[in-house]
């Protein structure tokens, strides 16, 4: 155990991971900007106890079917579950969200009385006996083009009224499971009264071997694994990324010059920027809440310490003098502060340092090793890498000072909250192999994320996206 704890030790600053420490020069990295890649697959192993109990009806499917003696359209509706020619099971993507937040347990279709699309075909009184409070209801309508309308009626079974009533006009084949997604938002904070995190993405590593060379990904998906994309791919290790407060940029660290370099590239492809190249590390990149600067941890200086950078210029502010090893710094919500990680004590600990005084102070007390520091959006939870008989996510309630574990997987790593601070995705290492896991801040409900034929490591969630 002490070898896993000194290994950590020295090779988090280099941003190395478990599987990952040894590197060797390798070909250049290619940039991939939309071509379609691995898609992740959930596993939910708990839930909530008393999770809430939802009806979630199969959407009706009005297909565009054009007559053989004839050019104009004309509509035939297909009766709810069976949707063999619809493009998307609506319904199905909405369940599955409600129930991985472990908040909700969504009523098996076999178990419904009926299939209404619309409110005068409710017939309220078949579902009282069923002990469900709230019904959703809806219609996908091929408006022909491959676009097609969505509408959505949340109804209080209860009350027998509706809720929530939204319809989406014109809407992409490939968007409608976005459109499922802000469905799912709209339930959950109608429910809960937080914002739904369904209908955003996050950004991951995954590394596959084909014969005794290793392939490493850099994919950004929808946050139920779907419509992964591949950003980066390249046969030498990419870690670290780091969303932009607008999620339409990602930096992240890159060996693929043998060494490691700090890069800044949208996701769309447009451009890619190399933003730190300095002798020795070049690593834990983070943006400030503004977009404007980024955190690195560098030993151009000739120790491992924080810096800033402005993102423009590219001018460096370095806030730590130490010698010894800091890195993984994260900013506060309101961009006065950093936390980071160092081992001044001699153990890893968690620090903040304040950007108008460089005073810097111990944030984490419990247990001997604690690192890999992320902040909540709200500003209250610290997470972090909790080292005490092995390595679980902890979590610091920075008001209250309580201290709790949240997982008992083995080898977590890189905790990264949900844009609505509810939720904490990290990595774990399940079966000899890198996985990706999803726990809820109380640690009542956890989900596992696994890619086939491959791990999958250093993830980062997404901010909340803007063009919903």
């Amino acid at each position: 155990m002490m070898l896993i704890l000194k290994l950590r030790q020295i090779v988090k600053p280099f941003v190395f991971r478990f599987s990952l420490v040894k590197i060797g020069l390798g070909l250049s990295a290619v940039l991939f900007s939309s071509s379609l890649w691995a898609t992740l697959t959930i596993e939910i192993s708990e839930g909530y106890d008393n999770a809430i109990p939802i009806a979630i009806v199969p959407f009706g499917f009005e297909s565009a079917v054009l007559p053989v003696e004839s050019s104009s359209t004309e509509t035939k509706l297909s009766p709810p579950p069976l949707q063999e020619s619809a493009p998307l099971d609506l319904a199905q993507v909405i369940g599955a969200n409600l129930r991985r937040s472990g908040q909700f347990k969504p009523l098996l279709n076999s178990s419904m009385p009926s299939y209404p699309t619309s409110i005068e075909q409710i017939e309220f009184r078949q579902w009282r006996p069923l002990d469900i409070d709230n019904m959703l209801i809806g219609k996908l309508v091929d408006q022909g083009g491959g676009f097609y309308q969505v509408d959505m009626r949340f109804m209080d079974v209860l009350r027998k009224k509706q809720v929530l009533g939204k319809r989406w006009n014109q809407v992409p084949k490939e968007n409608l499971r976005q459109i499922a997604h802000q469905i799912s938002d709209l339930i959950y904070e109608e429910l809960t009264g937080i914002r739904g995190a369904f209908n955003t993405q996050i950004a991951y590593v995954t590394m596959r071997k084909k014969g005794k060379k290793r392939h490493y990904t850099l994919e950004v998906a929808d946050s139920d694994g779907f419509n992964a994309q591949a950003i980066l791919k390249s046969t030498q290790p990419i870690m670290s990324p780091s969303w932009s407060p607008d999620g339409k940029k990602l930096a992240y660290v890159s060996f693929e010059n043998g060494r490691s370099e700090v890069f800044v590239q949208s996701l769309d492809g447009a451009y890619r920027h190399k933003m730190a190249s300095f002798k020795g590390i070049n690593s834990a990149p983070a943006w400030s809440p503004d977009g404007t600067k980024l955190a690195l941890t560098l030993s151009k200086g000739g120790s491992a310490d924080i810096y800033i950078m402005d993102v423009k210029s590219k001018k460096l502010k370095r806030l730590t003098r130490k010698w010894s090893i800091e890195t993984e710094a994260i900013w506060a919500p309101n961009g006065q502060s950093l936390f980071f990680n160092s081992d001044r004590r001699g153990q890893p600990q968690v620090f903040q340092v304040f950007l108008d005084t460089l005073e810097i102070r111990r944030v984490s007390f419990e247990g001997r090793y604690n690192a890999n520091p992320e902040i909540s959006p709200n500003g209250r939870y610290l997470a972090m890498v909790h080292g005490e008989g092995g390595f679980n996510i902890g979590l610091l309630d920075l008001y209250t000072d309580e201290f709790n574990v949240l997982t008992d997987t083995f080898l977590d790593e890189s905790p990264s909250f949900s844009p609505n601070g509810e939720m904490i995705l990290y990595a774990m290492n399940r079966g000899g192999k890198g996985q990706l896991a999803v726990v809820a801040i109380d640690g009542n409900t956890s989900q596992i994320l696994r890619v086939k034929n491959g791990e999958v490591r250093e993830p980062a969630w997404g901010p909340f996206l803007t063009n919903q």
